[in-house]
């Protein structure tokens, strides 16, 4: 039973991040580039996040330190939106495909699922561990919907994180500030739900994420451009 749960579960999270990175990413260099460039600042967000352990008084409160790691997080993916609008010049002479910087969209959607996938990663790497076995349906004594309710989560926060900075690159290049601000409001507010998971609010916690990425992908729809008549032509394959 472990290595089905493993391997469900494993792409429940990934799978629909897979698919992606190999039709959209996989194929040009500078993109795969810029996804691992973009997963590189995530974890050096998560390196100096982890600095709020260091402030004794309030190490405790687990709900600080998801406060203190969201921003940093939205600090890093300012930076790396700096870096790559201060770039595209050369990213434009060396790229294979201009689409790359002709559409400034796509930087910030590559970006975005670097975010994305590391971020997930983290969050659901040490669960995979423990499910691989021996006999860890219900870990500790818990619900067996530990399991499937992770990997779902670790689904939405890639997704939300590609969608996260599509909003977010188009803000400042905009100055829109309410997107930016929905941006890191959403993300803090996601975080902080699924402390909820402490009291096995799994529904809860879940249906509140997924309403999140559901409404912050139509708007990174509409901010890239995308309308009704264009997402019927998509569905229809026209």
């Amino acid at each position: 039973m472990t290595l089905p749960e493993f391997f469900g579960c494993t792409f429940i999270a990934f799978g629909p991040p897979f698919a992606l990175f190999v039709f959209t990413i996989a194929n040009d260099p500078v993109r795969i580039i810029i996804l691992i460039a973009a997963a590189f600042f995530w974890l050096l967000s998560l390196l100096i996040s982890s600095l709020w352990y260091a402030l004794i008084p309030l190490k405790e409160f687990l709900a600080f330190g998801v406060v203190f790691s969201v921003c940093f997080q939205e600090a890093f993916r300012y930076i790396i939106y700096r870096i790559l609008r201060s770039t595209e010049q050369g990213l434009h002479a060396v790229a294979e495909d201009t689409r790359v910087t002709d559409n400034k969209h796509i930087l910030a959607y590559v970006s975005g699922l670097g975010f994305g996938i590391i971020s997930g990663m983290f969050a659901l790497v040490n669960v995979l561990a423990d499910m691989s076995g021996p006999g860890t349906m219900g870990l500790k004594g818990g619900t067996e919907l530990f399991f499937v309710t992770s990997a779902a989560q670790a689904l939405s926060i890639i997704l939300l994180h590609t969608f996260w900075s599509v909003i977010f690159f188009n803000a400042f290049d905009t100055n829109n500030y309410i997107h930016i601000g929905y941006v890191v409001g959403s993300h803090l507010f996601v975080s902080l739900i699924t402390l909820l998971n402490a009291n096995e609010l799994y529904t809860t916690t879940l249906l509140i994420n997924y309403l999140v990425t559901i409404l912050t992908g139509v708007l990174a729809f509409r901010v890239a451009g995308g309308t009704s008549r264009s997402f019927r032509k998509f569905i229809t394959c026209q």
